[in-house]
């Protein structure tokens, strides 16, 4: 080593410290590596790549292998469904009036008789029925796969994405893409401009891990109003949220969120969110992995503190946790509309409407002080329309997007965010982007009467 490298090595020693710790961005962010170029094999040439294999990524796949496109769906995960499955949500909202696919699921999930009602549905079940489904339509699936970069070509168009995975680093080109990531990867990755978080402080939503337990009477929580009963099986009460809450407060834990909530999945198995991860950005491993840890040890010392108790808890246990943190709030991809909190006061329809959603503007705390719950900052909304051009990127020419990722303000996000919109968002941009891919047009120039 020349005395330069060595002086250089040694000033750089000197910045880091002495023993692990956290990752932190700002240490690190001087310090760079050129890495080789290289050739990339290109597995697949198609019409449709979807990013993402959540309930957004199953409508846009499902629609778009089904209008005759060949589609190909890559997901981060071992399983389908996303914040279904992975993230163990166990409970669809919004999903109530919504036709085409969305229906299809719940009737699918009905049919297997593993729960109550599709609303609250095994996340196992969930898994194999989304497979089937898939298998059905022709869509090819791959898993264990993360997109890492996307590249235009001199027509504004994505030429083709990169991806990692047990394979290594490879390439996929296709006609049309659609993001639904959740936290638009995709979109990021390829140059589209977005927002994050609440106007003005860039704040977002918490995080929470879910987790499945065993060992609980369901017959007591209704009787102890946790839960409702006949007619609302397996759904959670406001008052049993807040009666929960001063039960772990009893039980000496401070929890993070202070209306936790149980869903009533079986007789047998439970589906408890408990706690809230504050101030956690999407676009930050380290940070995720530190709230993930924190979380799962907030759950463990609740759950053992209120079987500690005895009584109706005496047997509670937990089965699993989610593999992923649940993520309310990411990126908002610049779109060719955006939908806004003036959109949703006066219940807006357009012409291009792909989806009514009925949900209300729920932001739980940005900050434990603010009282660890969740409310609507006083906006009132009605029901109202997603139009198609949410879903159209505005930086890229062949980039569609379905999920909390579309185009949209912060109030608008925390009503259309949840999974009952996200389907038929991503069955609207799959059989648009067929169209588009079938026809060699762009999404742009694809009217939605069309489809």
């Amino acid at each position: 080593m020349e005395r330069r490298d060595f002086l250089k090595a040694g000033a750089l020693t000197a910045l880091l410290p002495s023993e692990p710790t956290a990752y932190s961005p700002a240490l690190y962010k001087a310090m760079t590596v050129t890495e080789p170029g290289r050739e990339l094999p290109i597995v697949k040439e198609t019409d449709v790549i979807v990013c993402g294999g959540g309930p957004a990524g199953i409508g846009a796949a499902l629609s778009a292998a089904r209008s005759g496109a060949k589609t190909t769906l890559i997901e981060v995960h071992g399983c389908l469904g996303g914040v279904w499955t992975a993230s163990l949500l166990s409970n669809i909202i919004d999903h109530e009036g919504k036709p085409g696919l969305m229906k299809e699921i719940i009737d699918r999930m009905d049919a297997t008789g593993a729960q109550y009602t599709a609303k609250k549905y095994d996340a196992e079940t969930m898994k194999w029925v989304l497979e089937e489904m898939c298998k059905e339509a022709g869509v090819e699936v791959r898993l264990h796969t993360r997109v890492t970069a996307a590249y235009r070509d001199k027509h504004n168009l994505i030429d083709y994405i990169a991806t990692e995975s047990f394979s290594g680093r490879e390439a996929w080109k296709a006609k049309v893409f659609i993001d639904t990531t959740g936290n638009g990867e995709l979109a990021a990755r390829a140059g589209c401009g977005f927002e994050v978080g609440e106007p003005g402080t860039g704040r977002v939503q918490p995080m929470s891990l879910m987790v499945i337990l065993s060992g609980l009477n369901e017959a007591q929580m209704v009787a102890e109003g946790y839960i409702k009963g006949p007619g609302k099986e397996g759904s959670p009460s406001e008052p049993g949220k807040k009666k929960l809450h001063a039960d772990i407060l009893k039980a000496g834990i401070d929890a993070s969120y202070t209306m936790p909530t149980f869903f009533a999945i079986r007789p047998d198995m439970v589906a408890l969110m408990v706690n809230h991860q504050y101030g956690v950005s999407a676009m930050d491993a380290g940070a995720i992995s530190k709230a993930t840890l924190e979380a799962r040890n907030e759950v463990n010392r609740i759950v053992n503190a209120l079987r500690s108790q005895g009584g109706m808890w005496a047997n509670m246990r937990i089965v699993t946790t989610a593999t992923q943190i649940g993520i309310r709030e990411g990126r908002r991809i610049h779109g060719l509309y955006t939908l806004t909190k003036e959109d949703l006061i006066r219940g807006a329809t357009f012409d291009d409407g792909v989806c009514t959603v009925r949900f209300v503007v729920d932001i739980h705390s940005l900050v434990k002080g603010e009282g660890g719950g969740y409310g609507s900052n006083g906006v009132k909304m009605k029901p109202y329309q997603i139009p198609l051009r949410s879903l159209i990127a505005k930086d890229v020419n062949n980039l569609m997007m379905a999920g909390r990722c579309i185009s949209g303000d912060f109030y608008a996000h925390a009503s259309y965010r949840v999974t009952g919109n996200a389907v038929p968002m991503g069955e609207a941009a799959g059989k648009v982007a067929a169209k588009a891919a079938l026809t060699k047009r762009l999404p742009k120039d694809v009217e939605w009467r069309e489809v």
